[in-house]
């Protein structure tokens, strides 16, 4: 089994029994949609691995060791670098997601791609579903892209083009 195999078990067992929250879809569609958009552009077996596991840590029972025990410490400084440095403790929404673009600033160019292609992801999903948080939600996405320019530029092109256009439109 390769490692993307590998994390994709992983992943659908970590999350099993969550589901998206406007579709109800299972939400292992959610790490596999961002996995297809990073294979989409240049990319490493670990980045993809990081896809799958992007939220494991924060919403599940899994610790960061152990996806660094099951899959090493490059995947899991990515999936690091992709879970939230803010709690609830950090104060309002606008504190904690400043800490956060913090946080992802300094991470590598592969986390920012990852980092990318989730926000595409999420757009779609939140755009559609709730219009009222889309404000909120993409205001945030505007000042999160200023510190991804280093993941791939495509990506970036693309989230970049999202996020305009939304705003264009509204």
């Amino acid at each position: 089994m390769d490692i993307e195999q590998k994390a994709l078990l992983f992943a659908y067992q970590a999350h099993e029994g969550q589901v998206r929250k406007y579709t109800g879809d299972p939400y292992i569609t959610h790490p596999i949609s961002v996995a297809a958009i990073v294979k989409s552009v240049a990319h490493m077996p670990t980045m993809i691995a990081a896809c799958l596991l992007h939220d494991v840590v924060e919403d599940t029972d899994t610790r960061l060791i152990d996806v660094a025990v099951e899959f090493g410490e490059d995947v899991a400084e990515l999936v690091d670098a992709l879970t939230d440095a803010s709690t609830p403790d950090d104060g309002n929404r606008e504190a904690r997601k400043r800490i956060d673009r913090e946080w992802i600033a300094k991470a590598s160019p592969e986390a920012k791609t990852i980092k990318l292609a989730d926000l595409i992801h999420n757009t779609q999903s939140i755009v559609l579903h709730d219009p009222k948080f889309a404000k909120v939600y993409m205001q945030e996405k505007r000042l999160l892209l200023e510190v991804l320019r280093d993941g791939d530029a495509e990506l970036w092109n693309r989230a970049t083009d999202i996020v305009q256009r939304y705003f264009k439109e509204a």
